[in-house]
């Protein structure tokens, strides 16, 4: 296998020619000549027998081939990194940047976040709640805690918590109303986390494909609950993410399911992981756990 392989030196030219984009940016990487990189290059193409590039004014383009292994490249230079990090505990105080919708942010990790900062002073968190997609790389976001079937491709992922999927809203939306088909919800205005369709994947699902809500208001996680709270409209959402107003009788659960469906997944990139994601893995697990 290692005979077949090309030269290192000729596949670190193009990956830093990948990343970078032009040639003088991809010596700046190596911290060698823009020449050198161009002849590392060539050479490699030359034992491929495909082009890996094309000029496009001052800069370059890659191919279909050099995307392809642009995109190899980069995986297997990034594991290579993440494992000597590991070995030589050199990225160890690095903070560990994680991702996760604002919804489950705001009602769920940050509320006990302090029993985590009390374990491990030593770790630092970046924390980015976003309804996007944020891709895993090395060096960058290490974690995502999404909501699912856990059925990533290409990631590695844990079920960790497993909560009821509820419609719920305010009493004092409701007032006395007794609530008995999905349809009857159609007379209310309804909150949406932005990114989501939660609203009309559940009324379909309920078989109301006929008319729409009154109003639909889109907005970010946190903020939905504090409308629901306040009464602005009908909201999906986690059960785990309302438990205390529902016992207090300030939100009622109007449907649930039978909380056997998706759940909330840890999801990482495979290879080894660093001891702070490590350990923070450990604690959102325990936490999940005592919860239940």
């Amino acid at each position: 296998m290692f005979r077949e392989l090309p030269p290192l030196s000729q596949l670190r030219a193009f990956a830093a020619l990948a990343e970078a984009g032009g040639m003088s940016a991809a010596g700046a990487l190596l911290n060698v000549s823009h020449a050198a990189i161009g002849q590392q290059v060539r050479a490699l193409e030359e034992r491929l027998g495909v082009q890996l590039f094309v000029r496009e004014g001052r800069g370059i383009a890659l191919t279909a081939e050099g995307q392809r292994l642009g995109g190899v490249l980069r995986d297997a230079f990034g594991t290579i990194a993440r494992e000597i990090d590991d070995l030589t505990g050199s990225d160890a105080d690095r903070p560990l940047q994680i991702t996760t919708t604002p919804s489950f942010a705001a009602r769920w990790l940050m509320p006990r976040l302090g029993s985590f900062r009390a374990q491990h002073p030593e770790i630092d968190l970046m924390l980015n709640p976003s309804a996007d997609v944020i891709e895993l790389t090395p060096g960058g976001v290490e974690l995502a805690v999404r909501f699912g079937k856990g059925d990533w491709k290409g990631l590695e992922s844990q079920m960790f918590l497993r909560t009821p999927f509820v419609i719920t809203a305010a009493r004092s939306l409701i007032g006395d109303r007794t609530i008995d088909s999905p349809a009857e919800l159609l007379d209310f205005p309804w909150l949406q986390e932005i990114g989501t369709d939660e609203a009309k994947e559940w009324l379909t699902g309920q078989g109301v494909t006929e008319g729409r809500v009154r109003n639909m208001t889109s907005l970010p996680g946190n903020l939905l609950q504090d409308a629901l709270r306040s009464g602005e409209g009908v909201a999906a959402t986690a059960l785990a993410f309302v438990e205390r107003e529902v016992e207090n009788g300030d939100i009622v659960v109007l449907f649930q399911d039978d909380g056997r469906g998706p759940g909330y997944f840890l999801v990482t990139r495979p290879g080894v992981q660093r001891p702070a994601l490590r350990a923070f893995m450990r604690w959102l697990m325990k936490e999940a756990q005592a919860g239940a």
